[in-house]
C-alpha cells in the first residue's frame, strides 16, 4: 500500500518544514551519506517518499510520502480516518496533562512531526545515567531504545484505513501504544519475535534512515 503513488496529489502536498527537518536529522545521524547532496526531489524518490507512474513522468508523492511528510488536511483526503493522539495522564484531577493531535492545525500533523515531537515527550524524564564512550558522553540507553522501538513499531504497523487511529499515552508508571491493525505474524510469533513483516514496509525505511 505505502510504496502507491498518488497520482492526484503532487509535491506541494507535502511540508517543506518537515523535510527539511527530516534530511537534517539524516544527516547527524549518517553524516556523508549518499544521498545527502541529493536535491529535494531526487532525494524523495530515493527514500521512497515520491515516485513515478511510468518513466519520465513526473514525480508524486507515494502513499507512505504523504504520511510522513504531507499535510494533515491533505493526508485526510487520501485516509479519512487518519488520526495521532498523544496524551499525557500524569496527575489524577485533570483529563491530561499535555496533548499532540494531529488535527489540532497549530503544526504539519503528518507522522513525521509526531514522531520527533512524542519521541521527545517520551524521554524527556528518563534519567540519562553518566558514561562515556572515549571522551563523548553516552546519552541513548537502552530504556530510550525500547521506547523509540516501540514508537516505531506502533507506526510500522499502522492500518491507516482503520479508524481510531494511532494513539499513545503516558501515564505516571507506564506508556501506553494504541494502533488499528491486527498482527501479521500472528501472536504467538510476535511473541516468539524473529519474525518481522512490517504493514508499511517504506515509513519503516525511512525512519530506519534516521
Amino acid at each position: 500500500m505505502d510504496m502507491i503513488v498518488l497520482e492526484d496529489f503532487s509535491l506541494s502536498d507535502l511540508n517543506d518544514d518537515t523535510i527539511q527537518s527530516y534530511r537534517n536529522y539524516h544527516s547527524t545521524v549518517k553524516p556523508g551519506h549518499v544521498w545527502g547532496k541529493l536535491q529535494k526531489e531526487d532525494y524523495l524518490e530515493k527514500i521512497g517518499a515520491a515516485g513515478r507512474i511510468k518513466a519520465g513522468d513526473e514525480l508524486h508523492p507515494t502513499a507512505a510520502g504523504l504520511l510522513m511528510f504531507g499535510e494533515e488536511y491533505r493526508i485526510v483526503r487520501r485516509f479519512p480516518d487518519y488520526f495521532l493522539d498523544y496524551r499525557e495522564e500524569l496527575g489524577s484531577t485533570i483529563r491530561w496533562t499535555n496533548r499532540i493531535q494531529s488535527s489540532s492545525g497549530d503544526w504539519s500533523g503528518n507522522l513525521c512531526g509526531f514522531c520527533f515531537r512524542v519521541y521527545n515527550k517520551l524521554t524527556i524524564d528518563i534519567e540519562k545515567p553518566f558514561a562515556l564512550d572515549g571522551v563523548t558522553r553516552v546519552e541513548d540507553t537502552p530504556v530510550h531504545k525500547a521506547v523509540r522501538e516501540a514508537l516505531v513499531n506502533c507506526i510500522v504497523n499502522t492500518d491507516f484505513y482503520l479508524p481510531e487511529g494511532i494513539v499513545i499515552l503516558k501515564k505516571q508508571n507506564k506508556i501506553v501504544f494504541q494502533n488499528p491493525g491486527s498482527i501479521r505474524t500472528g501472536k504467538t510469533q510476535m511473541l516468539r519475535g524473529g519474525i518481522s513483516d512490517p504493514r508499511n514496509k517504506s515509513i519503516m525505511k525511512m525512519l530506519n534512515l534516521i
